[in-house]
């Protein structure tokens, strides 16, 4: 069937954004650190001291580490693994034997119940060896089946699926179909209730573990009817259920060893037992469970740029040019401080989010989103500085220098696993929409009304009223604060100087609410269509969190004894750095081509600028750009390979 018979789910823009917009966390029970910030208020306090594991996490989870650090060092083969685009079944067994399957889940269902700062750290170590296994485990666990279910499943369901979960059975996330990704109103799998089952038809995209899985969380759409609510719905399925089909394995420039693919349901029978939450919960349910399972990938960022600094210090100690090691040469030591410092900072995130996560006591929806979308841009920067630093042999494939006789250094190979991030689990550019969103709710929830045409005018003169009220005490907080003060934070100041630092993270808070203040009353309605405006205003944002982020983990560790005055040297490096880009985003906000471009974009779109595009050679082969998705049986063979069959 061509591209243009597809059946497809078409929505309107307001249509897509109510979906959206209904499966939003909408109230805020727990104070947040990120929200603050965004309003302009630094709360310090939140964050400040730092907060820290009790003694038996730490205990269990050290524990935990150093056999994982043994398998990795004895067991896993990263080469192999490039090598056979695979991981081994004897790896995958003997994960399953360490527990690493059940590292999250509670122990009295057979989990190690680890804490989320030591879950975090297990995959910054096994994503050190092999990206690809950090994958599988963090696929498995953060949103897989043990997640969801560990949220919003029933007792019942806990008892049945986690023990399995825990040490046998590995799960896969099922959202994305081939003509939707981060456009969940027009998914088009159905789940149609029959009797105590439903019945489950459609296709669904880049279902990570999806070829091994045991277990799959699946999302699909029960029509509305009679006793039925309906909605976007989550279920967990028996991957060897009749009618599932793994279509077709995928592969990719990167993670080489991701048990990536294709699945199609044909009138597959789940049990009404195995939905989870009632239904049109799906996609709330989906979101909750990101809340802190997108800690996953910058924890693997941050180890990654760990790993990025070890080889560019020992690399750019042992290249000499010019008489001097490269490293002393101010054009490579640039980009070596750059990594070390934000190495620092990434750990420094993913700690303070992962604790304040254990601990609950804070909202972290949008620090988490912070972490990954700012590890996820940051890492794949320092691995392309990486691959800089080691010149030619950062291109060669780490199994073409060992066979001339050089250390196998995966540098490019690093590069290409690590460009994922800014796509999984929400791209960059969504991650940028959803952050934006949260940062403006206070604003929308004041004033929604006032910027919504289709609500009438009593509607509009009652938020306008309700508005006023909120900006009269808002706005003038704006202006001044202890970022004015030359002795506010002065804790932070043992040789080298933080306070400063502190000082400008707080009056740059109230500077970007200013300014999202100003961009809201300029455009209203429009608003959200200035997504370039928005980004920035995040990446500010983010920023900002890291250098907060930097500042209380130096602190913390000067106060431990351990590494304090590196720490600080590291935290004071990276705040420099980060006030640079601070001030270039700043500039940026109402400085840019955003309009030029637009205009760019339509006349690329109408064909004006074919002629650019002549001289060359499509070397793309033939096809749709987009497959077909229409439900129906399966006319390929079953490419679903668990591991050990």
């Amino acid at each position: 069937m061509s591209a243009t018979t597809t059946p497809r789910t078409t929505v309107t823009e307001r249509e897509a954004r109510q979906v959206a917009e209904a499966a939003r966390q909408q109230d805020w029970h727990k104070p947040s650190f990120a929200k603050e910030l965004f309003l302009g208020r630094f709360r310090l306090d939140l964050i400040h001291p730092h907060p820290l594991p009790d003694e038996e996490s730490v205990r269990r989870g050290e524990e935990f580490l150093a056999k994982l650090r043994a398998f990795c060092e004895t067991v896993i083969d990263p080469a192999r693994i490039e090598r056979e685009a695979r991981i081994p079944d004897e790896v995958v067994a003997g994960l399953k034997e360490l527990g690493a399957l059940g590292m999250k889940i509670d122990p009295k269902y057979g989990g190690l119940g680890l804490t989320q700062l030591y879950y975090n750290k297990a995959l910054a170590l096994v994503g050190s060896v092999s990206p690809a296994v950090g994958a599988l485990l963090s696929a498995h666990q953060s949103i897989g089946v043990p997640q969801p279910l560990k949220l919003f499943g029933t007792q019942e369901q806990k008892d049945a699926f986690l023990p399995r979960c825990a040490r046998t059975d590995i799960s896969a996330f099922l959202l994305t179909e081939p003509d939707v990704g981060s456009d969940p109103a027009r998914l088009a799998t159905t789940a149609v209730p029959d009797g105590d089952d439903y019945v489950l038809d459609g296709v669904k995209l880049w279902t990570t573990n999806g070829v091994v899985a045991d277990l799959l969380v699946v999302m699909a759409r029960v029509p509305k009817s009679e006793g039925h609510k309906g909605g976007i719905t989550a279920f967990v399925v028996e991957a060897a259920s009749e009618g599932v089909t793994v279509e077709n394995r995928n592969a990719f420039m990167g993670l080489r060893g991701i048990e990536n693919g294709v699945t199609r349901f044909h009138r597959v029978r789940v049990p009404a037992a195995n939905r989870i939450g009632p239904e049109g919960a799906g996609l709330k349910i989906a979101l909750t469970t990101l809340n802190t399972g997108r800690l996953s990938l910058p924890a693997m960022c941050a180890g990654a740029g760990k790993w990025c600094l070890k080889i560019a210090r020992e690399w750019a100690a042992e290249r000499e040019q010019w008489g001097k090691p490269v490293a002393l040469h101010e054009a490579v030591g640039s980009k070596i401080s750059f990594i070390a410092a934000t190495t620092f900072a990434l750990e420094a995130v993913l700690d303070l989010s992962s604790q304040m996560a254990d601990e609950d006591r804070n909202d972290i929806r949008i620090e988490a989103a912070l972490a990954k979308l700012y590890g996820s841009e940051m890492a794949w920067k320092m691995a392309d500085e990486l691959v800089q630093i080691r010149g030619g042999r950062g291109y060669e494939t780490a199994e073409s220098l060992r066979a001339r006789g050089e250390r196998a250094v995966p540098a490019e190979q690093i590069l290409r696993d690590l460009r994922i991030n800014r796509i999984f689990e929400g791209s960059t550019e969504i991650m940028h929409l959803l952050i934006a969103r949260e940062a403006v709710d206070a604003h929308l929830s004041v004033a929604g009304d006032l910027i919504d045409p289709d609500k009438p005018l009593s509607a509009k003169a009652k938020a306008g009223a309700n508005a006023g009220v909120f900006y009269a005490k808002w706005l003038p907080k704006l202006v001044a604060g202890p970022g004015q003060l030359p002795t506010a934070y002065g804790e932070f100041k043992h040789g080298i100087d933080l306070s400063g630092h502190l000082r400008y993270v707080e009056r740059t808070a109230r500077k970007l609410a200013r300014s999202t203040f100003y961009a809201m009353s300029r455009w209203q309605g429009r608003m959200e269509t200035k997504q370039g405006f928005l980004g920035r205003i995040v990446d500010i944002g983010a920023e900002l969190f890291a250098m907060s982020a930097a500042c209380v983990r130096a602190e913390r560790l000067w106060r431990e004894g351990e590494h304090g005055r590196e720490a600080y040297q590291l935290a004071d490096a990276f705040c420099r750095q980060a006030r640079i880009r601070v001030d270039e985003l700043f500039a940026r906000l109402w400085t840019n081509t955003d309009d030029l471009d637009r205009k760019v974009v339509k006349h690329v779109l109408g064909g004006a600028y074919t002629w650019l595009e002549e001289g060359i050679l499509d070397p793309s082969g033939e096809g749709p750009w987009i497959a077909d998705a229409t439900p129906g049986p399966s006319a390929r063979e079953n490419a679903r390979r668990p591991f050990g069959s």
